[in-house]
């Protein structure tokens, strides 16, 4: 345990499916149950980190039923409504800190702020943001600081006890420490590590959040550290930011069988990092007035964390301590002195350390000001926490009064349930728009059951990859009931299919009872054909909207397989798609001078505007901001399901990256309407980077982002080939080029 374990990186007339012929020929079983075992690393994340056995005692884990069966969830659900009678909490203190370090290396030892407690916590979660600002790190998510301020960290533990580094977590610049007293070590298992990018595409890990989650005892605690979106202004968007982490963040359990831990599925929750809240409301002047006056409840009643909060817009169920600190950003680097820059931000307490659950309690809560590495003053919060430990006596007797339960009702009744719904119609299905319909199981029958969704003959998953049930498996008591999300989600994978009519929303879920009987439940939708997934030789011919295109002219363009093929058509195809025209012309008269575009995340409601006005052409120009059109610009050429720059010129495009007059060549000879969009984009992006004194963007930056999408690999991209796509994109850029 002394070793430290490593993550650094989804039309009403439609046929319904034949239902009988599904049922006469349905013989699939659901999958095995296996586990599996320890190991480290980030190349070998598909494993678990740690799983523990299933022994009933006080130094090992329980309920960690090895075998999902119908007998071990009975265990395993009895076991837990009777939890009280063999489970006892024993306190433990835990430190958690939090650092938006702007891209320093460590100047100063870190011990004023983390062995600022009189005794040794028993655990650490210690929290960066903005480790390195490079662009190699924020491409590439290679830093050498992250060596450089773990070492930092652990000389600067507590001197008065030993520690295991247990976990190391990054994504870009946010990285998360996870350590325990060494005499603690044995004790913690199922260690797991994740991250998500809510940079621009959702993708970009320059924001985003990492996350540890692992069992203390008979505890489930989950650590999560981000960055949300910057900006007085963009709450909303850290209003968006919090609610994708909660979404997309997910653990994966050590029974590979059972469905991934979201962050709320865990006893105890602490969120900790530069949250970037802002003060609103009062200009600079009044905050430091207030501040000077150590008037922090007065201030305390302007902080937007706080107002998002009452609201219930982010952290329902959440707590915070008492804030009697100064706020936290922004100081000149090296100083106490408040921003003295020419933007003279306003003061605020960015960094923050909340928690969720029972048995908690706070015991300091502070920033420490004498740290002046970085323009942000680091925080930390001791909080001491009930963990359930087990009574070995009591846990044995309380098994086998369930056990013998059980077996006095076992083979006695065969499971069954009633369903609130066999038919689920989706209406205007539209790309990267979630909905969902919930579907309720009703446990009728004499005994508990479990149930799972299961593999249809001859294929790889229980339904289409434009649909998931959630979650797809669970156990029900008797007379219970249990509710099932049944979502639909169209992407860049799913849409192609859709908008060309090879694939139609209808699917069939089976759903199948343990000793029981299996149930079918009908899945249809109608899609709305979208340019989001649409080859650009098709929209090249469209000069209607494609939402008001007939489907059946559509599926016949998107059948032919290059532009001559579209025989009988009198009207010379556009140069480029209309769509693209219109995204670009939107940028290039209102955010030429935009400061971050293509840097950073629009909204999300945004995008659903601009992709409803592209596909239906209902506005002669675009809403929504600029940053919005930017990333709706950026999605629309991930979609493309043939890229820019084709599949089979990719290979060749990498041989010939160091040479500007070879790349020219490849360029010329692609499809002309493929060539038209390469040189319309680079012909823009070259009168973006003339404003990048105004944009901050620079050669680097525009290359590694639009080669990534220009010129997508077949296979999945190594890092050396990243880097030459870059370097042959980078050819269009400079003010010389002609293309």
């Amino acid at each position: 345990m002394s070793a430290v374990t490593r993550d650094s990186e989804k039309s009403t007339d439609k046929k319904k499916p034949s239902l009988e012929r599904l049922k006469a020929s349905n013989n699939a079983t659901p999958g095995s149950n296996t586990e599996s075992r320890d190991v480290s690393g980030r190349d070998e994340r598909d494993e678990r980190a740690r799983s523990s056995g299933p022994a009933p005692t006080d130094e090992s884990p329980v309920l960690a039923v090895p075998q999902l069966g119908l007998r071990d969830n009975l265990i395993r659900c009895e076991l837990l409504k009777n939890e009280d009678l063999y489970i006892y909490r024993e306190h433990f203190s835990f430190f958690l800190g939090t650092y938006n370090v702007n891209g320093q290396t460590p100047k100063e030892s870190l011990r004023p702020w983390l062995s600022c407690t009189p005794d040794p916590p028993d655990v650490y979660c210690v929290g960066f943001q903005e480790l390195d600002l490079s662009k190699e790190a924020f491409f590439f998510n290679d830093t050498p600081k992250e060596m450089e301020w773990t070492k930092a960290v652990s000389d600067a533990l507590h001197p008065d006890a030993k520690y295991a580094l247990v976990k190391l977590v990054r994504l870009v610049g946010i990285m998360l420490l996870f350590y325990v007293k060494k005499e603690h070590a044995e004790f913690i298992s199922d260690v797991e590590a994740e991250s998500v990018g809510t940079g621009i595409m959702g993708r970009m890990g320059n924001k985003g959040a990492v996350g540890v989650r692992f069992r203390f005892h008979n505890s489930d605690v989950c650590v999560v550290n981000c960055h949300l979106a910057a900006h007085v202004e963009e709450y909303e968007r850290r209003n968006q930011d919090y609610k994708d982490i909660c979404g997309r963040l997910q653990f994966r359990q050590a029974d590979p069988a059972r469905p991934p831990l979201t962050i709320m599925k865990h006893d105890v929750v602490f969120w900790i990092g530069d949250l970037n809240y802002r003060i609103s409301d009062l200009d600079a002047a009044d905050v430091k007035d207030l501040i000077g006056k150590k008037d922090f409840e007065m201030l305390h009643a302007y902080d937007q964390l706080k107002r998002q909060i009452e609201e219930e817009a982010v952290f329902v169920g959440f707590a915070e301590g008492e804030i009697d600190f100064q706020p936290t950003y922004k100081y000149d680097t090296g100083s106490d002195l408040w921003d003295t820059s020419e933007k003279c931000r306003v003061p605020a307490w960015c960094d923050r350390i909340l928690w969720r659950g029972k048995d908690i309690s706070q015991r300091h809560y502070r920033s420490h000001m004498t740290l002046k590495t970085s323009d942000h003053k680091p925080v930390s919060s001791l909080l001491v926490v009930g963990i359930k430990r087990v009574n070995g006596d009591s846990y044995k007797k309380t098994l086998e009064e369930i056990v013998r339960n059980l077996d006095k009702m076992e083979n006695e009744c065969i499971p069954s349930v009633t369903l609130s719904k066999r038919e689920f119609h989706f209406e205007e299905v539209k790309y990267m728009a979630h909905q969902a319909r919930t579907l309720s199981i009703v446990n009728d029958g004499q005994v508990p059951c479990q149930f799972e969704f299961i593999r249809k003959p001859n294929e790889a998953t229980y339904c289409k990859p434009w649909l998931t049930a959630n979650p797809p498996k669970g156990f029900i008591a008797q007379g219970a009931s249990a509710d099932v999300d049944l979502e639909v989600f169209v992407n860049r994978t799913t849409a192609p299919d859709l908008n060309s009519g090879k694939q139609e929303m209808e699917d069939i879920l089976v759903l199948h009872l343990e000793r029981g009987k299996d149930y079918f439940i009908s899945v249809t939708g109608s899609y709305l054909p979208s340019c989001y997934g649409t080859p650009i030789r098709v929209l090249c011919r469209l000069r209607e909207p494609i939402r008001d295109m007939p489907r059946e002219s559509l599926r016949q363009m998107m059948a032919a397989t290059s532009v001559h093929e579209n025989a009988g058509s009198a009207e010379k195809p556009l140069d480029i798609p209309k769509e693209l025209w219109m995204m670009v012309d939107h940028l290039f008269r209102n955010a030429i001078k935009q400061e971050d575009i293509f840097q950073q995340p629009g909204l999300r409601s945004e995008f659903a505007e601009i992709r409803d006005c592209l596909d239906t052409g209902a506005a002669d120009s675009l809403s929504g901001g600029n940053h919005s059109v930017a990333e709706a610009l950026l999605l629309f050429l991930d979609a493309l399901p043939e890229p820019v720059v084709p599949f089979a010129f990719y290979r060749q495009c990498l041989e010939c990256c160091s040479d500007a007059v070879q790349c020219e060549k490849v360029v010329s000879a692609l499809p002309q309407c493929h060539r038209n969009v390469f040189n319309y984009l680079a012909a823009f992006l070259r009168e973006l980077l003339k404003n990048s004194a105004s944009n901050r963007l620079d050669v680097t930056i525009v290359a590694t982002i639009f080669a990534s999408l220009l010129l997508r690999s077949p296979t999945k991209q190594d890092l050396a080939e990243k880097r030459k796509a870059r370097e042959f994109f980078q050819h269009f850029l400079g003010p010389s080029s002609s293309t």
